[in-house]
């Protein structure tokens, strides 16, 4: 059977990070998508990245693909949401990082249960799986044909986390026949509204999982099912780790004035790096 796992406030949760993006924007197989280079601009291992519901103008996801970029990867942020992100005010005033959660007042935490499904549900159901997938499998095809690029990888957050999940199932047959999606390898952190086991089942390519131990969105049953599951596919490389103390959002979200949550956001996009280093060379 398989369960679904859904979205709550904590996908919501997290800091405005400061610092200045050194990318560029640009128009990429009909979307916006910013865009950083690695140094000498080399194409043959690209990043597609699949952003949380703050999408691609979030600067936190930016300085990240920056980051990565550092690391010798060509990445695209594109704007998978068509310009209906979320706005960045939900981060102060929807659910505060965790160690604020315990000061909230009935009433606060009260309004914020309200607020969230108010929220997310309309926006959920405009950017459904129908929507986003045809157009995410449609943006992998389209890097694959510029040219230098050799491997392309995924990796999402949150929202975006199951829809890199997703990608590792390698590409999918259309309507026409043809190959549609499907990377290389995928790193998805903290994934949200996932189906256990239905969307690791599939799984054919590489899959790194990075996971807070506090997320409320994958309990230790979820994320028992998700290990169960991919324990049996013996063929397919995969990992995953769980970071201590950490909750939904983390990898790029967390709050950076601690050291605890710092650390485990340079831990994540350590993970990421090296995953990628290993399976897109």
């Amino acid at each position: 059977m398989t369960t679904g796992v859904g979205v709550s406030d904590c996908c919501l949760s997290g800091k405005l990070q400061s610092g200045t993006p050194t990318g560029r924007e640009e128009t990429i197989g009909g979307l916006s998508t910013y865009v950083a280079e690695p140094q000498g601009d080399s194409k043959a291992k690209s990043i597609v990245f699949i952003t949380d519901i703050f999408g691609w103008r979030f600067p936190n996801v930016r300085l990240l693909a920056d980051n990565y970029a550092k690391a010798g990867f060509y990445c695209y942020v594109p704007d998978f949401h068509n310009g209906d992100s979320l706005p960045l005010d939900f981060l102060q005033n929807v659910e505060p990082p965790l160690k604020k959660q315990e000061e909230l007042t009935l009433v606060e935490k009260t309004k914020n249960a309200a607020i969230v499904p108010a929220t997310l549900g309309p926006w959920l159901i405009t950017h459904r799986e129908g929507v986003t997938r045809p157009m995410i499998d449609g943006f992998v095809n389209t890097v694959r044909t510029i040219p230098g690029t050799n491997k392309i990888g995924a990796i999402g957050f949150c929202w975006g986390g199951r829809y890199a999940i997703l990608q590792a199932h390698g590409s999918q047959p259309s309507e026409s026949g043809s190959s549609v999606g499907g990377v290389d390898a995928a790193y998805a952190c903290h994934p949200s509204l996932v189906a256990i086991p239905g969307d690791f089942e599939p799984i054919t390519k590489p899959l790194s999982l990075a996971l807070g131990e506090k997320d409320s969105l994958l309990d230790d049953t979820a994320r028992g099912g998700i290990q169960d599951v991919l324990a049996k596919k013996t063929d397919v490389p995969h990992e995953i780790r769980i970071y201590a103390q950490q909750i939904h959002g983390f990898s790029l979200r967390g709050d950076w004035s601690t050291d605890n949550d710092k650390k485990a956001m340079d831990d994540a996009e350590k993970q990421g790096i090296e995953w990628f280093d290993r399976y897109l060379s």
